[in-house]
């Protein structure tokens, strides 16, 4: 199977726990965008349900299919949360955040009952840190706050390359207008521990660690979808 494919089933596999009625996050990336088009094909078939974008570009998806959207103003507390991961771990520890939408994700994921992470096997790593870590950042004293970043690696006994993300020769921004700060570690040993001291940063708005937000990983593999449970 390719990776694609193994996306795909991972995708299948999570509509198997949308019942009617249900409010629904839906999230961003390449994984995210099979789900949606199949929640879209159950919702032309008259499936009931109403659903959170996380970006503008999975609101425009959703929008296409006919999927019912709505807001978290209009429904603080969702069913179901329904994303991609970087990486995860088998702790259930998370990297996100590489299409540039973690903010909205874990805004959404943990105004969820149940996230659900939807991946192909490549996404499962023995220790988070492969994938470079995404940081949002507001644009104002980006490299003041890069600095602390690295002051907050230190404490960790992390060293990492830090590059502010671009997109067609200009700096990224996010939906919500922020600038994101890529930083390749390798290994992050104590994630919980990282990702404390990067959230009270003055300047970082949110980061790619999604420590004790996911409940359910359904990967797709060779031989099949592989359930992973948090006990």
């Amino acid at each position: 199977m390719t990776a694609d494919q193994k996306k795909h089933a991972a995708a299948e596999a999570a509509l198997t726990y949308v019942k009617p009625g249900m409010k629904l996050g839906l999230g961003t990336g390449s994984t995210a965008a099979h789900f949606i088009d199949l929640v879209g094909a159950r919702v032309r078939a008259g499936l009931d349900v109403a659903c959170v974008p996380t970006s503008e570009t999975t609101r425009h998806q959703a929008e296409r299919a006919g999927i019912p959207l709505t807001t978290l103003d209009q429904h603080p507390f969702l069913d179901l949360a329904v994303d991609g991961a970087d990486e995860f771990d088998d702790k259930f520890n998370l990297i996100k955040g590489g299409g540039g939408a973690l903010l909205a994700e874990k805004i959404v994921a943990s105004s969820s009952r149940y996230m659900i992470v939807i991946a192909d096997d490549s996404k499962k790593v023995d220790t988070l840190g492969r994938f470079p870590l995404p940081v949002e950042v507001v644009p104002f004293g980006v490299k003041a706050t890069a600095w602390k970043i690295e002051r907050a690696l230190k404490i960790c006994g992390l060293t990492g390359k830090l590059v502010l993300r671009t997109k067609a020769g200009q700096p990224f921004r996010t939906d919500g207008g922020h600038a994101i700060v890529d930083v390749s570690i390798g290994r992050i040993a104590d994630p919980a521990r990282l990702s404390d001291l990067l959230s009270v940063i003055p300047g970082v708005v949110d980061h790619g660690l999604f420590i004790g937000i996911c409940g359910i990983v359904l990967m797709g593999t060779d031989a099949g979808v592989k359930t992973f449970r948090k006990s």
